[in-house]
């Protein structure tokens, strides 16, 4: 208990003095999830409903295999980038390796499944609801799947943000690709684990409540985007 105490006092210390270090690790964490997430939603959520709506014949392995790169370890994930990004690699000589932007690459196979499974999931339905209308109106099947978007983009905003609940808790993959080097790649998730092992379990802990703080900002951010729209349209 005391050290949970200390870690609540801590916290509260570091955000009301908005310590320097606290933020520039908040900031990259920010700015490696997001970047990350954009990038996934771009691809997983185009790709979710183009599955919706063409039907080819490798249809259902395709979607089994989608739903099974949703469990993909991070960790494996880590060190195929790795390898990928590093001097014996391929991609070595752009030196992306323990950069943020290796970080990114990670971020971004790792959510992207999840983003278009759930995106899949949910335009699947309004297809249903949608495939006569838009079959009588002789539509494209990209305009098709620009109507399922766009009407569906409540539950897309929630794909999203499952892939950005996941991607701001990461820590095996970044740890890897990332290095947690101080002032370049280290963000909450990697300083938690080094002030772990170091024993400073309060900090830990503030650290910790700080991630925690910014996750559930987002989600009641979202969640009050969602309910200003819904209500802009009475």
């Amino acid at each position: 208990m005391n050290d949970i105490l200390q870690g609540l006092l801590q916290a509260a210390q570091l955000i009301l003095t908005l310590d320097p270090d606290l933020i520039d690790i908040t900031l990259r964490s920010l700015q490696v999830t997001v970047t990350a997430t954009l990038i996934a939603s771009a691809i997983g959520l185009p790709f979710g409903a183009w599955l919706a709506v063409n039907r080819f014949r490798f249809r259902r392995a395709s979607i089994a295999v989608m739903n099974a790169l949703m469990g993909l370890p991070p960790v494996v994930v880590g060190l195929i980038v790795y390898i990928l990004l590093s001097r014996s690699g391929p991609f070595g000589v752009f030196g992306l390796l323990f950069t943020p932007t290796a970080m990114i690459i990670a971020q971004v196979i790792i959510i992207t499944p999840l983003i278009a499974s759930i995106a899949h999931q949910a335009l699947r339905e309004l297809w249903a609801e949608y495939h006569d209308l838009l079959l009588s109106l002789n539509t494209t099947k990209p305009q098709r799947m620009r109507a399922l978007i766009w009407d569906g983009r409540r539950a897309l905003l929630t794909a999203s943000l499952a892939g950005f609940g996941r991607a701001i808790g990461e820590v095996g993959a970044i740890m890897i690709v990332g290095g947690n080097i101080d002032h370049a790649t280290r963000v909450l998730t990697t300083a938690i684990a080094l002030e772990t092992g170091k024993g400073d379990f309060a900090l830990a802990l503030a650290l910790g409540f700080v991630l925690i703080a910014l996750a559930i900002l987002v989600n009641l951010s979202i969640h009050a985007l969602s309910q200003t729209e819904r209500g802009s349209r009475w």
